[in-house]
């Protein structure tokens, strides 16, 4: 399943890692080791940094109203 990257680092400079994910999320990324110089509180040790199993759900948000067809003169 994962294959290439294992870590990487941040240009804050914290090192993250990349685990195999849970249902519905291919992919987990936990930062591996937190940087001294990190000034976000988002980045946690050994906490998982993105969760994409939301952004996989259909959305709830309403679409742009539906514009009726025209037909032009002439």
């Amino acid at each position: 399943m994962l294959k290439g990257f294992t870590h990487a680092r941040l240009a804050c400079g914290c090192r993250i890692s990349f685990r195999e994910g849970v249902e519905g999320s291919p992919v987990t990324v936990v930062v591996a080791e937190k940087s001294p110089a990190c000034t976000l509180s988002l980045h946690v040790r050994d906490l998982p940094l993105f969760d994409y199993r939301e952004a996989l759900r259909p959305s709830t948000r309403l679409g742009p109203p539906e514009e009726e067809e025209f037909e032009e003169e002439g």
